[in-house]
């Protein structure tokens, strides 16, 4: 398949930015085309939602092994939690914008004069078909290349950000593993009127206290108190706390 000169200096263009030159050009140019388009110019001619359904499961994989090997401590739970918040439409519509990827999209004439290329959903889903031409073209190898980088961007502002975490479950994940026990809780102090109240517990390990923290529920002030804890355990295989990893 031969493309107009437009369209070939726009794919070479794409390329120079990815840093990756395809072997079948057909595949980068199906990634970047949208139903709208197809449905305009052909009903023959194919769109990316398929490339798209690929490309989910490959950057699922690429930042699921890079969680499972460098952040060994991590409960599976809180892995789930950060790869949903990078795997997503938000996070991909923004690493899509820092490629320009918009840009090289075909688009329907109405969904072009609507702003299509500038729109979450549409980048997103151009970034994830990106992702599924590379690895049919290149396979894992090539997606690792280009695409982790950008992820791993994203899984470490996650995963420092604290606020998908589950201590608890991050906590007992730890002392059952490497202590062959579980953490006990305790409220030891009520604080405030009923209408706004806190509460103060403190996690027990192996009849030593090792955290106090405070909420507005048990719930809240369990988990202050299990990232306290979290805290004073030895290194991870990264050389950080396991806190901070």
């Amino acid at each position: 398949m031969e493309f107009p000169e437009a369209r070939m200096g726009e794919l070479v263009s794409l390329q120079d930015q990815t840093k990756y030159k395809f072997l079948d050009l057909k595949l980068l140019n199906k990634a970047l085309t949208h139903k709208s388009y197809a449905n305009e110019k052909s009903e023959n001619l194919k769109h990316n939602e398929r490339m798209e359904f690929l490309g989910d499961s490959v950057l699922d994989i690429l930042v699921s092994d890079y969680l499972v090997r460098e952040y060994s401590d991590f409960a599976e739970g809180t892995l789930s939690k950060i790869r949903a918040a990078v795997v997503n439409e938000t996070c991909l519509a923004k690493l899509a914008q820092k490629i320009d990827l918009g840009s090289y999209l075909l688009l329907g004439r109405g969904e072009d004069l609507s702003g299509g290329r500038l729109k979450p959903s549409i980048l997103a889903d151009a970034f994830e078909a990106l992702a599924g031409a590379v690895f049919r073209d290149g396979g894992l190898n090539a997606a690792s290349k280009i695409f982790l980088p950008l992820l791993v961007e994203e899984v470490k502002k996650t995963a420092e950000s604290w606020s998908f975490r589950d201590f608890k479950s991050d906590l007992q994940e730890y002392t059952q593993n490497k202590l062959n026990c579980i953490p006990s809780y305790k409220v030891v102090r009520e604080i405030g009127p009923d209408h706004a109240k806190e509460f103060e517990v403190v996690v027990v390990i192996k009849n030593e206290e090792k955290g106090k923290g405070l909420g507005r529920s048990k719930k809240e002030a369990e988990q202050a108190a299990a990232k306290i804890a979290i805290g004073k355990f030895p290194t991870n295989g990264n050389g950080n706390k396991i806190a901070n990893s």
